[in-house]
């Protein structure tokens, strides 16, 4: 097993300076430093040995599998998505079902996945009740349309630990993928969170900034050095195939999955995913309101997939997978960002267009 490629965190990528990145790393990490360093050693040391740990590392909790939003890029407007998928909002005491079961098992938790989860009705309780519950790690992915001040104060009281905003571009171009966000709104939100956490004098939540890279690829410094002041960490993403055009797609070899040795996914209807790339429910593994995560994780599903990855090329046995981005391989592009070179690592025979 030792010659298999096993990316770990492959298809996010930092833009900003080895600096920045320790002291991101230092803020998640307080209050609780040796068990985030066991966390996160053990994040890339299970993969790489196929240790299968009594709970997993982290669990994806989707608070909503809807959004607000339309996104040209973004696989939740597809008819596909639409006709699999059960857009739905998460029901609480499913979440606390979850949460009672996991509190002193499994480190971190991430209450996104496809939807908006602040749309949620109950998020800042869902906050609380985990943090409350002894989950070290809280985190969430979100668009920032909910984003307001108050709200922000109402998550940090609660203890949300890493806060990810979606921002594609600046201006005009943020503002034709994030319909009908204003830049100028979303950009005073960042800068407002900053000044809060400074009133408070907290380091936590981390708030990292994130972009597609086509939306910053014709100015990624002017992109980097608007977010500097007020972000923990900024990063971009190669634009994956979200809407599952591709057909051209080449391989890395021996490619085997980390996910199933990280992570288990549990959509806003209770539905287990295989893992967090499969978006439209192909391949169900259980279902958290009837079962337990501990279960789940240890089920015949499961297990037959990590099986099946085990083997020489096995991923491409599983159809999801074979559409995936993580075996894809990738080229590197060399850019310069306020003169440090950056290698983005674009997926091959990928088109880095906005809606393409």
């Amino acid at each position: 097993m030792n010659n298999r490629d096993i990316p770990i965190n492959k298809g996010n990528y930092s833009l900003d300076t080895v600096e920045r990145e320790i002291i991101f790393e230092a803020y998640r990490a307080e209050g609780w430093e040796k068990e985030y360093k066991e966390y996160r050693k053990n994040w890339e040391e299970y993969p790489k040995n196929q240790f299968v740990s009594d709970y997993p590392l982290l669990v994806d909790i989707e608070l909503s599998s809807v959004c607000n939003l339309k996104c040209p890029m973004c696989y939740t407007i597809t008819d596909d998505f639409k006709n699999k998928v059960n857009a739905t909002l998460m029901d609480y005491k499913l979440f606390i079902k979850i949460i009672d079961e996991i509190k002193d098992k499994v480190p971190a938790i991430r209450l996104s996945l496809r939807g908006e989860p602040m749309l949620h009705k109950q998020f800042i309780e869902c906050i609380s009740y985990a943090k409350n519950s002894g989950i070290k790690e809280v985190s969430f992915l979100t668009n920032g349309s909910k984003l307001d001040k108050e709200i922000f104060i109402k998550i940090m009281e609660a203890g949300a630990d890493w806060i990810t905003i979606s921002i594609d571009g600046i201006d005009e171009m943020y503002e034709s993928i994030r319909k009908p966000l204003k830049f100028s709104d979303t950009f005073q939100k960042v800068k407002d969170i900053k000044e809060i956490k400074n009133q408070y004098n907290r380091h936590r939540p981390v708030i990292k900034v994130q972009s597609v890279w086509p939306a910053i690829r014709a100015n990624p410094s002017e992109y980097y050095n608007k977010f500097l002041q007020d972000s923990d960490l900024i990063a971009f993403n190669p634009l994956i195939d979200y809407l599952g055009n591709d057909e051209d797609i080449i391989y890395i070899d021996e490619f085997m999955c980390p996910q199933h040795y990280q992570r288990l996914v549990i959509g806003a209807d209770g539905l287990a995913m295989m893992c967090s790339n499969d978006e439209e429910n192909t391949v169900v593994v259980g279902n958290a309101s009837s079962d337990s995560i501990h279960n789940i994780w240890h089920g015949e599903k499961l297990t037959s997939i990590r099986d099946t990855h085990k083997k020489e090329n096995g991923f491409m046995n599983i159809p999801v997978c074979r559409k995936c981005y993580l075996p894809r391989k990738t080229m590197n592009e060399e850019v310069q960002v306020d003169n440090r070179s950056i290698i983005v690592k674009n997926y091959m025979n990928r088109i880095q267009e906005i809606g393409e």
